[in-house]
């Protein structure tokens, strides 16, 4: 059975489908709170004696950053004629966020699929996985030039570049029309795709600068919990800590069987941040991080849930 008739069998069941959502979202929502409950006991103490003006600060920058990132994956849709509100971008791009979760790294794409169909109509499902894997791929990409270029005011960092860079450059190769064409069809083929044209270099390039701004909003996020902790650290390292962020979200994605990357994530940026501060505000921030991440996706998740269901409202009223 390929993936199109597997679709189809379950919306020739919608009563089993539902069930199943319900169980995985209360499943993934279950494994959310135990994330929260369990860094805000390792975290507690720290947020006692934190600033709480740079740690509101901080905590508000991480919500911008993902506000501001969906901007990205709409403009992709666009590319390719499928056209969405803010509104739903904002509720598919949520639900993927919590379906990181859950362990196996298959779940975020899925879950933005079927969310955008939900919510947006948007029964294009072939397109709608491109545009998550070129997404991923200039955020990657991004991430780690945002790194490289901060290594410039931030010296003797112990990172591995040689496979950073090499990372970086296989993800540039497939992105390029004469890999990713066949590669796209042969991997979307189960779904129906069609060949699938990659987006115009100009338009590829200025995705890419984006992208290198939403992680220097990331370290904007990092350097407020920082010094959030009494940590003194200047300006000039923000750069490096949105690559941190960068190079930690990377590790997340890799580490498919770890839900949300727990722990791997933690670890890469430890190691990173000691080149800017000490071990007892870089593990702080290990902590907060996550802390900030998980409660920041499960407001705005709630946030998208309630507008969608305040729009269907107004919709059958009128």
């Amino acid at each position: 059975m390929n993936a199109t008739a597997l679709l189809d069998w379950f919306r020739a069941r919608p009563r089993l489908t539902k069930g199943l959502q319900f169980a995985l979202l209360a499943f993934t929502a279950g494994f959310c709170a135990w994330a929260v409950r369990d860094q805000w006991s390792k975290a507690g103490p720290l947020l006692a004696k934190a600033d709480p003006i740079y740690l509101a600060l901080a905590f508000a920058i991480v919500a911008v950053y993902y506000l501001v990132f969906i901007l990205g994956w709409i403009r992709i849709l666009d590319a390719w004629d499928i056209r969405i509100t803010y509104r739903v971008a904002l509720q598919a791009e949520m639900v993927s966020m919590l379906a990181k979760y859950l362990p196996g790294g298959v779940w975020t794409p899925v879950a933005r699929t079927v969310a955008l169909r939900r919510y947006g109509g948007v029964t294009d499902t072939p397109t709608v996985l491109a545009s998550i894997l070129v997404e991923a791929c200039l955020s990657a990409i991004s991430g780690v030039i945002v790194f490289v270029v901060s290594l410039r005011w931030v010296p003797d960092v112990h990172a591995p570049l040689p496979a950073l860079l090499l990372f970086a450059l296989l993800l540039t190769a497939l992105l390029h029309p004469r890999i990713f064409r066949p590669l796209s069809h042969k991997l979307l083929k189960p779904f129906g795709a069609e060949a699938i044209d990659p987006l115009p270099f100009p338009l590829m390039l200025g995705l890419l600068l984006f992208y290198c701004g939403t992680w220097l909003i990331g370290g904007f996020a990092v350097y407020f919990m920082l010094r959030s902790l009494g940590a003194e650290v200047g300006l000039s390292t923000i750069p490096y800590l949105g690559g941190v962020s960068a190079l930690g979200a990377i590790v997340a994605v890799l580490a498919i069987f770890a839900p949300s990357g727990l722990g791997a994530r933690e670890a890469s940026m430890y190691g990173l941040l000691l080149a800017v501060t000490t071990a007892g505000p870089a593990l702080g921030v290990t902590l907060l991080n996550r802390l900030a991440i998980t409660i920041v996706e499960l407001l705005l998740f709630a946030a998208g849930l309630v507008g969608w269901r305040l729009a269907r409202r107004l919709e059958s009223r009128s």
